[in-house]
């Protein structure tokens, strides 16, 4: 296939899936099941949408910015005010469940590949931890899901990234020493490292987002700004964040949460020209960070799957996921329903992607290949599992007439 049919190939994904995208939105046929797919196809029909030295850099890079955009969106949309009635629940899926999983998936890890050195096992726990924003977009959108278990999803995908990512850097440090091999940048002292990541950022965003948002309000005051550069200056307020942080030696994903919460937070006016701009070139984004991940990971992670990768995918999204927030939400007064709700919406998928890429790009790791393998056989049962629930979950809410706390 010619790298033009590939595009054609791609156009008509579009044209497809937006056309008909209110019907699919309530089916299995998710935006990232078919844009991975067609990616896939792409790279089957011997399509080359992207230099082959240059893939991995375009995928991550890709990621990156959609994956700062969603969190940046996702936060501004969040209500402050809500959310300090509510904190308790994001604080302990955050502060008690992310650690439980990674060291039960850590634990899962190791039991089943004991001849693999358990700095591998806690690397891969860590990098299929933190969940996605992306892929929950169907239940933190819907309004029929009560308000205090979306903002709890969005809070949870949005900090979760940075938090894992000292865990995933000390975890890809320890497995590249075990392994007799050292490369890529060590941070000095890896507290620091550690502390820096989770203090600079959020100030960073809380910085960026807060002026950002004086500025967009003294622009649009004084009729200064025009509607249609509105999206414009919202990506690069949110873009502003990350690099702000990366600059200082902060989280940039971090960052870029915490900025969104300050903007919408600070903001006046109504905030409709953020879903303006996510429904547009915002899922444009997306749709091409699949896409890739169809042409390059995913032919990758299946030339190296195995039963026991495949079992691991499962595990990850079920076991692993679901036991340690049920357990981090006992005594918080929510049913059962709601707990295992929380538990089973962690999709994967850009943030475990990302890091997948950051540590194979940065250090060299003795069974690699095993964990990518892992990585992309998670990120795609998710797209399947989380995608064809979602409606169904939505509809389960909207039949109980549900929208406060179920005490």
């Amino acid at each position: 296939m010619s790298e033009e049919a590939a595009l054609g190939l791609m156009l008509f994904a579009i044209l497809a899936f937006t056309a008909f995208s209110r019907r699919l939105e309530r089916s299995v046929v998710t935006m990232p099941l078919v844009f991975t797919a067609a990616g896939y196809l792409a790279y089957l029909a011997g399509a080359e949408l992207v230099q082959e030295d240059a893939q991995l850099e375009v995928l991550k890079l890709l990621a990156e910015i959609t994956l700062v955009l969603i969190l940046f969106s996702d936060a501004s949309q969040v209500r402050l005010g809500q959310l300090r009635l509510n904190a308790g629940t994001p604080l302990r899926m955050l502060l008690i469940g992310m650690p439980l999983s990674i060291v039960l998936g850590t634990l899962v890890v190791f039991w089943m590949s004991p001849d693999q050195p358990w700095t591998l096992a806690l690397l891969t726990a860590a990098i299929l931890t933190p969940t996605d924003a992306a892929l929950g977009q169907a239940v933190i959108s819907d309004e029929a899901v009560p308000a205090h278990l979306r903002q709890s999803i969005a809070v949870e995908s949005g900090l979760n990234d940075g938090l894992a990512l000292p865990v995933v850097i000390v975890a890809a440090l320890a497995a590249a020493e075990a392994g007799g091999v050292m490369s890529g940048e060590t941070p000095g002292s890896l507290t620091q490292f550690a502390l820096a990541q989770i203090t600079l950022g959020p100030l960073a965003g809380i910085i960026v987002g807060g002026a950002a948002a004086k500025l967009r309000d003294f622009a649009v005051g004084r009729d200064l700004a025009t509607e249609a550069y509105q999206g414009i200056f919202f990506l690069a307020a949110a873009l502003s964040c990350f690099v702000a942080a990366e600059l200082i030696g902060g989280n940039g994903l971090i960052a870029a949460f915490v900025g969104g919460l300050t903007f919408g937070h600070l903001r006046k006016g109504k905030n409709a020209f953020v879903a303006e701009f996510m429904e547009s070139e915002g899922q444009l984004l997306t749709m091409a960070t699949f896409v890739i991940f169809g042409v390059v990971l995913v032919p990758a992670g299946l030339a190296h799957a195995s039963w026991q990768t495949f079992l691991l995918a499962i595990l990850f999204l079920t076991l692993v996921r679901i036991v340690p927030i049920v357990l981090a939400l006992t005594g918080t007064g929510l049913r059962w329903r709601e707990k295992f709700f929380l538990g089973w919406f962690g999709p994967r998928g850009l943030a475990s992607i990302l890091f997948a890429l950051l540590v194979a790009e940065t250090y060299q790791i003795s069974g690699m290949d095993g964990l990518i393998a892992c990585v992309v056989l998670t990120v795609m049962l998710s797209i399947l599992a989380h995608g064809a629930s979602a409606f169904p979950i939505v509809r389960a809410f909207a039949a109980s007439g549900s929208r406060g706390s179920d005490g």
